[in-house]
């Protein structure tokens, strides 16, 4: 049986070395349960904006200014200024000259390189013969790694300064000859440690033939994490955040109001997904529940709480709701064509059009002459994508409307007149449901509210479903 543990460490974390040496790694731990672990890092917090765009407000980082613009200077001074920023993280974390001139000099050493192949790689595609387009997803996936290889590095060096028998495992591809199948790449990796003495501290990008970037994004070192402690046959999977898995959101319910839900499934945590409230991306939880491994969610910084765990089996003690979370600023997009009516295939043909533009799609719904999608993006691509239907469909009414997606979510919520005990709660305190989706398998709810009327709905429901239990875990949150 499997003895070690796969462990990833989310970018906030990383920030806080004092936090990840005393809270997480426990370095004075002894040798038996020090060891036996495996830890993913993923790049310190704002580094992966700097090197590709930032996460939110979409400002271009050295990927975006090197893929939208022909002049040399405007990425190759943001590669300059990720450099720098990532020097200053090193002159926090090192108090000792000589390892932060170990962490300077492998920084300065990959960025560099890289300046040099986009150079080279800009000089190449000027014949015309090259298209430089053919090469982004590369550049991005370079680009992408050198986060993770920063913060890797740094922490098995710092970890080594403690005396802990660290090892820098970086999976990014830097200077490798072979471009290896991920499973491949992790198997030939991992055979060559020995976990009971030793600390892998890995990269939570690897670089593949299958290229992660393409399918997953910016949700590769989930991938990274998942697929080590599937192949290694992890006795478990740990993934440890600056806040614990809630049953609500506590900057908007307030922390003394929320809990940690404790135990779930991994349903539950494929609901959480869909509205952006992850406890892992849905294709990384894939490998570990065909495996049988159990998710953990940890507090980075309540290292003696159990955090979640989060198991294929589990169900509620008794049928009710452990979790309210949500999505604000979403839009609505509705199509309504009387022609649609004895036409069942036009609402497929209508979502693959919107489909085409890759936005994450919470809900959709259909009657006899209506199609509604529920888009979890920006106006700007409402317009595009509203203008591309209605060349398609010149006599329909297409709409949209800013509003708020919440849901209510249990591994087991067969519960006689929830529906009625949410709508009426909802009533009492004028908050309109302006529609309502309930799956027959009794795992979600999502109500669709006014946008801003989010946090009231959010916080009624949480204090409404939740918060009598607080008394009697018993009822539903272990």
């Amino acid at each position: 049986m499997a003895q070690h543990t796969v462990e990833k460490i989310g970018g906030t974390s990383m920030n806080d070395y004092v936090a990840v040496r005393d809270n997480i790694v426990q370095i004075h731990r002894s040798p038996e349960t020090l060891y036996q672990r495996i830890f993913v890092v993923s790049a310190y917090a704002g580094i992966t904006n700097l090197l590709l765009e930032h996460k939110k407000s979409k400002e271009p980082g050295v990927y975006a200014l090197f893929a939208n613009d022909d002049s040399d200077w405007e990425w190759s001074e943001r590669l300059t200024d990720a450099a720098k920023a990532m020097r200053e993280v090193n002159a926090k974390m090192f108090e000792m000259p000589h390892t932060r001139k170990q962490a300077d000099q492998f920084i300065t050493e990959r960025m560099e390189g890289i300046r040099s192949c986009l150079l080279d790689l800009q000089r190449v595609c000027s014949f015309g013969h090259f298209q430089i387009e053919e090469h982004l997803a590369t550049v991005r996936e370079m680009l992408a790694g050198v986060g993770e290889a920063h913060s890797a590095f740094n922490t098995a060096l710092l970890l080594q300064a403690e005396g802990i028998n660290a090892r820098f495992v970086d999976l990014t591809g830097w200077r490798e000859p072979d471009n290896l199948m991920m499973d491949e790449k992790i198997h030939k990796t991992f055979s060559r440690f020995d976990l009971s003495q030793e600390m892998p501290i890995v990269t939570g990008y690897t670089q593949c033939k299958e290229g992660l970037m393409k399918t997953f994004d910016r949700g590769y070192s989930e991938i990274t994490f998942s697929k080590v402690a599937e192949l290694t046959d992890a006795r478990e999977a740990v993934i440890h955040k600056e806040y614990h898995l809630s049953t609500a959101d506590p900057k908007v319910v307030g922390a003394d109001n929320v809990m940690p839900i404790g135990r779930t499934n991994y349903d539950v945590a494929d609901q959480l997904s869909l509205i952006g409230m992850e406890a892992i991306h849905p294709k990384a939880a894939k490998g570990l529940r065909q495996k049988g491994i159990a998710l953990r969610v940890k507090n980075t910084f309540e290292p003696d709480h159990d955090g979640t765990l989060i198991t294929n089996d589990y169900r509620s003690e008794k049928p009710c709701v452990e979790i309210v979370a949500g999505k604000p600023h979403i839009f609505a997009l509705d199509v309504f064509d009387q022609d649609m009516v004895g036409e069942p295939n036009q609402f497929l043909e209508i979502q693959k059009l919107v489909q085409d533009f890759e936005v994450p799609m919470l809900a959709k719904e259909h009657n006899a002459n209506t199609v509604t999608m529920y888009l979890d993006t920006g106006l700007k691509v409402i317009k595009r994508i509203k203008s591309r239907l209605e060349r398609y469909y010149p006599g329909a009414d297409i709409s949209s409307r800013k509003i708020s997606m919440v849901s209510v979510i249990g591994s087991d919520m067969n519960v006689p007149g929830i529906l009625a005990r949410i709508s009426q709660a909802l009533a009492d305190n004028n908050i309109s449901v302006l529609a309502i989706h309930q799956g027959m398998r009794q795992v979600d709810i999502r109500l669709v509210v006014e946008d801003d009327q989010y946090e009231a709905a959010l916080k009624l429901l949480h204090e409404t479903l939740i918060e009598p239990t607080k008394q009697d875990k018993s009822q539903c949150v272990a």
